[in-house]
């Protein structure tokens, strides 16, 4: 199975579902937390090629009312002519 480098978070904030996807060399729960935080908008998105300015953990995350964090790797698609 081949890397695809994309990944969907899923999360609760307040009890609301949400998800997104995320491009990124590698996904870790610590790092998942952290994202779901900022697609909360509890801290800045970092910018590309720069370490994020205050990193989320999920205590933290927690007080704020994002709960539930999973992620997943997306499948890989196979394009191949019929």
């Amino acid at each position: 199975m081949s890397q695809t480098d994309i990944f969907v978070i899923d999360y609760k904030l307040h009890g609301q579902p949400k998800s997104f996807a995320i491009r990124a060399k590698a996904m870790r729960n610590v790092d998942a937390w952290h994202w779901a935080s900022c697609d909360a908008g509890l801290v800045p998105v970092p910018k590309p090629g720069k370490p994020p300015l205050k990193v989320m953990s999920k205590p933290q995350a927690e007080r704020f009312g994002v709960t539930d964090v999973k992620w997943r790797e997306t499948n890989a698609l196979v394009w191949t002519e019929a």
